[in-house]
C-alpha cells in the first residue's frame, strides 16, 4: 500500500465509495500516519509476527457500524468482521474482509470456517477478499486441490454465493465476494488497479438499505445569506433611543437580541455533514485529470487498443505527478513553518488519530444502540449493575462497545471498493 495511498485517496475522492476493503496492507504501526483519509473511519487487523498480509475496511463516518469480536481464532486468522446497521425496517449486514496467502496450513483454513459459520448468524453477510485459491473452476464449482475443494465445501455448506465473474489477477480469478442472500449484492464490475499493481480493483454495490447517522450540528449557511436584508434591518432600529441611560450589560442584551433576530431571518441554517470529507491540499485539479486518463487507457487497453507498454507508461506519470504534489506540499509547509503555523499544524492535526465520540453500543438482545440518550441509559444501567452486583470470582459483566477507530489509509496488491445503493 505505501506507494500507491495517495492514488487511492484520489479514486475515492472521484468515486465518493461507502465502503473500501483492503487485502494486504503491508501496515503495522509505523503506518498510522499515512493510513487516515479523513472523511472515513478505518477498521483495520496487521499482520503481527511477520512481514505482509494484513486486511483494512474504511467506512464512511456517516455509516453506523461496530467492529465485532467473534471471539474464534482471531489470532491466527488474517480476517475482519464490521456489523453494518440496517434501516429500521431491515436487519444489519455483516461485511467481512479476509486475506488467504498462498500457502496457507489447512489448520488456519479450518479457523476461518469456524470464524465464518459464528459471522453467519446475522441475517445478510457479505464477505470478500483475497482467498487464493486459482484452480477453482467456478463454472463448474470443481478444484484440483483438497484445500480448495473444501472451500468449496464451506460456501456450499453456508449457502455463500460466488458473484465475481471475470479474473482478478492475470487470468485468474482470485479475488471474490461472496454474499449470502440472492440479491443482496449488484452491479459487479472487475477493471482497473492501484499503479501497476496485478490485482485488478473489484467494485459492487450492496442492495440493502443502511442507517445513516443524522448529524445535530447546525452551522449558519453564509453562501445563502441575505446580507442586504440583514443590513436593513439592523439599520431600522433605533440604536440612539434603545441604549440611551442603560449599562454596559443591558446594552450588549439589547444588541445581541436584535442581531440574532435579523441573523434567524437573513441567514438560513444547515445540517453539518462529513459526506465527502475534506479534500486534501496537494490533490489538484491536473491529478484528478489524470486520473481519469489512466483509467481511459485501461478501458482502452481492455480492449486492445492500446499496448500493455503504453498504459503502464500513463500509470507511472499519473504516480509520480502524484507522488511530487504531495512531496512540494510537505517540503512548503516545512519551509515556511515561521509564517505559516497554522497551515503546518493543520496538517499535522488531519494525520492524527482524532478522538471519537462514544461509537455504537450492543444492548442486552444484541441490538445496536445509536442514540446518545439510550446509550447513556444503557451505561447507567451497566455500571449500576457493577457497582452493586455481587459478583462471584468467575462471573463478569462486558459491554460489547464499537470500535470506531480514526482515519487511516490503505492501499495494496488488491483493492476493493464498494458503494452502498441508496434505498
Amino acid at each position: 500500500m505505501g506507494n500507491k495511498q495517495e492514488e487511492l485517496e484520489i479514486c475515492v475522492r472521484l468515486q465518493g465509495h461507502d465502503l473500501i476493503a483492503i487485502t494486504e496492507t503491508w501496515w503495522d504501526s509505523l503506518h498510522d500516519w499515512n493510513a487516515v483519509m479523513d472523511g472515513y473511519v478505518l477498521f483495520r487487523k496487521d499482520r503481527t509476527a511477520r512481514r505482509g498480509g494484513g486486511v483494512a475496511l474504511y467506512v464512511r463516518e456517516q455509516l453506523e457500524c461496530i467492529k465485532l469480536c467473534l471471539s474464534v481464532d482471531e489470532e491466527q486468522v488474517e480476517s475482519l468482521w464490521v456489523r453494518m446497521k440496517g434501516q429500521a425496517n431491515m436487519g444489519d449486514t455483516v461485511v467481512g474482509v479476509y486475506y488467504r496467502p498462498p500457502d496457507q496450513e489447512e489448520e488456519v483454513d479450518e479457523a476461518f470456517y469456524r470464524q465464518l459459520e459464528v459471522a453467519l448468524r446475522s441475517q445478510a453477510l457479505v464477505l470478500m477478499g483475497d482467498f487464493n485459491h486459482p484452480d477453482i473452476c467456478w463454472k463448474s464449482n470443481t478444484a484440483k486441490h483438497a484445500q480448495s475443494r473444501r472451500f468449496l465445501q464451506s460456501i456450499d455448506d453456508n449457502f455463500l454465493t460466488q458473484v465475481v465473474e471475470d479474473p482478478t489477477r492475470r487470468g485468474m480469478l482470485l479475488d471474490l465476494v461472496l454474499p449470502n442472500k440472492e440479491g443482496l449484492v449488484g452491479d459487479v464490475k472487475v477493471g482497473g488497479s492501484l499503479g501497476c499493481n496485478d490485482h485488478e480493483m473489484v467494485e459492487f454495490r450492496i442492495l440493502h438499505g443502511r442507517s445513516r447517522a443524522i448529524s445535530r450540528i447546525t452551522t449558519l449557511d453564509f453562501r445563502r445569506a441575505n446580507f442586504g436584508l440583514f443590513k436593513d434591518l439592523l439599520g431600522r432600529i433605533p440604536w440612539v433611543r434603545a441604549l440611551e441611560g442603560k449599562g454596559a450589560q443591558e446594552s450588549w442584551s439589547i444588541f445581541k437580541h436584535h442581531f440574532l433576530r435579523a441573523q434567524d431571518q437573513c441567514i438560513p441554517k444547515s445540517r453539518k455533514s462529513s459526506k465527502g470529507g475534506r479534500r486534501p491540499a496537494w490533490m489538484s485539479k491536473e491529478l484528478l485529470e489524470k486520473l481519469k486518463g489512466k483509467k481511459e487507457a485501461y478501458r482502452m487497453w481492455k480492449k486492445g487498443l492500446a499496448t500493455w507498454e503504453e498504459y503502464r507508461n500513463i500509470v507511472r506519470v499519473c504516480r509520480g505527478t502524484t507522488r511530487k504534489a504531495k512531496a512540494h506540499l510537505e517540503l512548503n509547509l516545512a519551509r515556511d513553518v515561521k509564517d505559516n503555523k497554522e497551515g503546518f499544524f493543520k496538517y499535522i492535526s488531519s494525520k492524527r488519530k482524532t478522538r471519537e465520540n462514544v461509537g455504537p453500543l450492543l444492548n442486552e438482545v444484541g441490538a445496536l444502540v445509536m442514540e446518545d440518550t439510550e446509550k447513556a441509559e444503557l451505561l447507567n444501567a451497566f455500571f449500576a449493575s457493577v457497582l452493586t452486583a455481587k459478583a462471584g470470582p468467575q462471573e463478569s459483566q462486558t459491554l460489547e462497545v464499537g470500535e470506531r477507530k480514526s482515519r487511516e489509509r490503505k492501499t495494496f496488491p488488491w483493492s476493493r471498493r464498494i458503494r452502498l445503493e441508496n434505498t
